[in-house]
């Protein structure tokens, strides 16, 4: 059963459009990794399923309802959370508070400070502190944990790698079985093409604002991501 379907969708910034007829679907407990060169327009999907850039053209549905048009904090009250890029944590906050935060819509779910807590005990250890005196890597904990006090249905995770170091990369991705265990659905931004293919179901490339390659890891070659992702049939055509 799908729990998200996206038709024809195309956004952009001002008069720059950056998706053009992006056709997505996802199922419910499906880890779902997009990957794509710096500009495919990964973040910017990301931004429009969540509510942060307005959709102008085509459908979102989400558990069988439309979101295109609904403001950001509306869609996550419908069970869909954004762990965005650069982590966006409040700088004036506690690694508590900043957590705490996630959970002002109020949706019932197994996810709490406590279960966040289980899931990072760092973050216990270090919960008193400006969740900006942390590290990298233990602030992702903190953007992600935030996401999850919101109890998702939908988890939308940008770059959770981004200028980590490997160990660190490591022990967040193994936190993915135990956060899909309750039947979460989980899309993953991802530039390490090894480590989407490591923790997806599925994978999806984009390139210049487009769809150009979908199936399951064990179904796609290297040449085929390779080709995908930086267009090389196209340059050899030429």
């Amino acid at each position: 059963m799908n729990v998200l379907q996206v038709r024809a969708l195309t956004a952009g910034y001002g008069d720059f459009q950056a998706l053009y007829g992006i056709d997505l679907d996802l199922q419910a407990g499906e880890v779902l990794a997009i990957i794509g060169a710096n500009g495919a327009g990964k973040t910017t999907l990301l931004r429009a399923l969540a509510g942060a850039l307005p959709v102008r053209s085509g459908s979102v549905s989400f558990d069988g309802h439309a979101l295109a048009g609904l403001a950001a904090h509306r869609i996550c009250a419908r069970g869909l959370a954004l762990v965005p890029e650069g982590r966006r944590l409040f700088p004036s906050l506690s690694v508590e508070e900043n957590l705490l935060m996630g959970a002002y819509v109020r949706r019932e779910g197994p996810w709490n400070l406590q279960a966040v807590f289980g899931l990072f005990p760092i973050l216990q250890e270090f919960r008193r502190r400006p969740a900006t005196e942390l590290s990298g890597g233990q602030q992702q904990m903190v953007a992600l944990g935030r996401a999850l006090m919101s109890n998702p249905r939908l988890l939308l995770c940008d770059e959770l790698s981004l200028g980590l170091a490997p160990v660190v990369v490591k022990d967040i991705y193994n936190a993915l079985p135990t956060i899909c265990a309750h039947g979460m659905s989980v899309i993953v931004v991802e530039q390490d093409i090894s480590q989407a293919l490591r923790v997806a179901q599925r994978v999806v490339c984009m390139r210049e604002g487009r769809v150009v390659l979908e199936g399951k890891p064990a179904e796609i070659g290297r040449e085929q991501i390779a080709q995908a992702y930086f267009g090389v049939a196209m340059e050899r055509a030429h």
